[in-house]
C-alpha cells in the first residue's frame, strides 16, 4: 500500500498484477504530460517507499515502461520520461484500414481481424462478440494454473508432446458426454482446432491426393488443402447431412482421378447453413466410407453451442474410421488458440511425430488453465448460458430478417444463418463494405471460388448446375449469405439490407 496520502493505492491480489498497477499509472501521468519529456523518474528505493512496494516490483514496472517507449535507463543516473517517437507514435496509432470485402479465404480472415470488437457493423464475422465471453472465467482458470505451475515449474521444461495430461484426461470426459470413448494417448492438443485439421491433412494426405469437402463449407479449409496440393472435391451438404447419392456417384465414378482418400466434414451445426447430419445419414456415411476406405474427419468445432446427444460419426464408429477435431475458439476465446484431435492410436503417433517437428510442444499454462475450467465445470455451464442467449438472439435476428423481406436457405440453427438476398450478394457485401458493414457473400463458401465473369447471373444456390460426380464446382454469382445470429439482431443493419437490395433491383426505397 502506498505511505503518501496524495499517490494511489496498489491493490495486492487484483487481477492486475502490482507492476502492472505502478506502470499503468505512471503511463497515465506522462501521456497527461504531468511527468513531462525529460523528467527523471524517482530512483527504484525512492519509488519503492513512496508507493510501499518491494524494488523488484518498482523495476518490473520500469522495465514495461522502457518496453513501452515511455522512458529510457541512462547509466548511474536512472529512468528518464522519453521524447514522443515513432515508437509512442505507433502505439497510439488508428487501427488499421480496412481493405475491400472479403471476395477469397484470405480477405475472410483479414476482415476477423480488421472488424474485431466492432459488433454493430460485422455480421459476418464467425466468432462471438467479446461482450458474450466471461474473462473472469479465462482469469480465475489462469490465476491456478499460475499458482500451480509457480510449485511445479512446468513452464521452465518442455511439455508433452501429445500435450497437457490433465488437459487430455479431462477432454477424455467430455467426449464420453458426446457417446465418443477414448483415453488421454488418444488424444493430441493443437494450437486451436484449425492446426487439429492442417496436423491431420499432413499425416493423411500427400500432394496430388483428393479429398471430400462439404459444399458449401469453410473456405479456409479449402485455401488449405489447395496450398498442400490436395483436390478438393466437393459434396451437395442438404438439411440432414451430405449427399449420399452424390457421394456414391463420385466415388464410383472412373472419371474421379484420384480416388477420394478421406471426407472433411462438419457434423453438427455446419459452417454455414447451420445443418446437423441426421442419425439415418451418419449411418449411410458410415458405409458409404467402409465400402471405399474413407478416413472420416470430424470437424466438431461448434460442440459447445449443440446438444451433447446430436449424431457425430466419431461416437457411432469410435474413432476406429473416424478422426475427431474440436477446438475452444467458438465458445471460449479465440486468442487462446487451444485445439485438440481424437483418433485411433496409429494416427496419433504419426500426428504426435508431425507436431515435434512443426510445433516442438504445446502452450501449457493455457492448457492447464483449460483443464481447470473443465473440471470446475465452469466451461460447461458458460456453454450453457452462451447457448441460451443464443437461442434469443436467432428468434430475435430472425423475425428482422423476414419482416425486412429476406428468407433463409436453410431452417436457422446454431450461430449462422443461411440467408437468400434476392440479388448478388456480393456486390451488396462490396456496396455496404463502403458504409462499415462486413458481409461475407455466399460464393465465398464453394470451392474454388473466384471472382465472376461480367454480366453473369446470380444463382440461388452460388454454383453452376452440374452433374452430381463432378470434380470441379464452378461458382458463379450467388445470393446466399452467411450471416452470424450473435451481431444481426439490430434492427439498424436490416433496414440497411433492404435498402441496398432495393437500389440494387433498380426498387424505390421506402421510408
Amino acid at each position: 500500500m502506498s505511505t503518501h496520502p496524495d499517490l494511489p493505492a496498489f491493490e495486492r491480489g487484483a487481477l492486475t498484477s502490482l507492476p502492472d498497477q505502478l506502470a499503468q499509472w505512471l503511463a497515465a501521468r506522462i501521456h497527461a504530460r504531468a511527468l513531462g519529456a525529460g523528467a527523471r523518474l524517482p530512483s527504484v528505493r525512492e519509488a519503492a517507499r513512496r508507493h510501499g512496494l518491494s524494488p523488484s516490483t518498482v523495476v518490473a514496472a520500469y522495465d514495461q515502461l522502457q518496453a513501452q517507449g515511455l522512458v529510457e535507463a541512462r547509466a548511474q543516473r536512472g529512468y528518464f520520461v522519453r521524447e514522443p517517437g515513432a515508437r509512442g507514435a505507433a502505439l497510439q496509432a488508428a487501427p488499421p484500414q480496412r481493405r475491400a470485402p472479403p471476395l477469397d479465404a484470405v480477405g475472410l480472415v483479414r476482415s476477423m481481424f480488421e472488424h474485431r470488437g466492432d459488433k454493430l457493423a460485422s455480421p459476418g464475422i464467425g466468432t462471438l462478440p467479446p461482450d458474450w465471453l466471461d474473462l473472469p472465467l479465462l482469469h480465475s482458470a489462469l490465476r491456478r494454473a499460475m499458482a500451480e505451475d509457480g510449485r511445479e515449474g512446468a513452464s521452465l521444461r518442455y511439455g508433452d508432446a501429445a500435450g497437457d495430461l490433465r488437459l487430455r484426461t479431462a477432454l477424455t470426459h467430455r467426449l464420453a458426454d458426446l457417446g465418443i470413448a477414448s483415453t488421454p494417448a488418444q488424444i493430441v492438443t493443437t494450437a486451436g482446432a484449425t492446426a487439429a485439421l492442417d496436423l491431420v491433412a499432413h499425416v493423411l494426405l500427400a500432394p496430388g491426393d483428393s479429398v471430400l469437402v462439404d459444399e458449401p463449407g469453410w473456405p479456409v479449409e479449402f485455401a488449405r488443402l489447395a496450398l498442400m496440393g490436395v483436390t478438393c472435391i466437393p459434396v451437395p451438404r442438404l438439411h440432414d447431412g451430405p449427399d449420399r447419392a452424390a457421394m456414391r456417384r463420385i466415388l464410383e465414378s472412373a472419371e474421379t482421378r484420384p480416388k477420394p482418400r478421406a471426407y472433411i466434414t462438419v457434423s453438427v451445426l455446419h459452417n454455414p447453413t447451420g445443418s446437423s447430419l441426421s442419425l439415418a445419414a451418419a449411418h449411410e456415411v458410415l458405409k458409404i466410407a467402409e465400402a471405399h476406405d474413407l478416413t472420416l474427419i470430424e470437424d466438431d468445432t461448434y460442440a459447445w453451442l449443440a446438444s451433447a446427444q446430436s449424431p457425430r460419426l466419431s461416437a457411432l464408429d469410435q474413432l476406429q474410421r473416424t478422426v475427431y477435431v474440436c477446438g475452444f475458439a467458438k465458445i471460449l476465446t479465440p486468442a487462446w488458440r487451444v485445439g485438440f484431435l481424437a483418433a485411433a492410436p496409429a494416427l496419433v503417433e504419426r500426428a504426435i511425430d508431425r507436431k515435434l517437428l512443426t510445433t516442438l510442444g504445446a502452450p501449457g499454462l493455457t492448457e492447464r488453465a483449460l483443464a481447470i475450467a473443465l473440471e470446475q465445470g465452469a466451461l460447461r455451464r458458460h456453454a450453457e448460458r452462451i447457448s441460451q442467449r443464443l437461442a434469443a438472439a436467432r428468434t430475435r435476428t430472425v423475425r428482422l430478417a423476414q419482416e425486412a423481406g429476406f428468407t433463409f436457405a436453410a431452417p436457422p440453427a446454431g450461430l449462422f444463418g443461411w440467408i437468400d438476398t434476392g440479388v448478388d450478394s456480393e456486390r451488396l457485401a462490396q456496396r455496404l463494405h463502403a458504409e462499415g458493414w462486413l458481409l461475407t457473400p455466399g460464393r465465398l463458401f464453394y470451392v474454388g471460388a473466384a471472382p465472376p465473369s461480367d454480366g453473369a447471373e446470380p444463382t440461388r444456390g452460388g454454383r453452376d448446375r452440374c452433374e452430381p460426380g463432378t470434380v470441379k464446382s464452378v461458382p458463379r454469382r450467388s445470393t446466399l449469405m452467411r450471416i452470424n445470429f450473435a451481431v444481426a439482431q439490430e434492427a439498424r443493419l436490416w433496414r440497411v439490407l433492404r435498402e441496398a437490395r432495393q437500389r440494387l433491383d433498380g426498387a424505390p426505397v421506402r421510408p
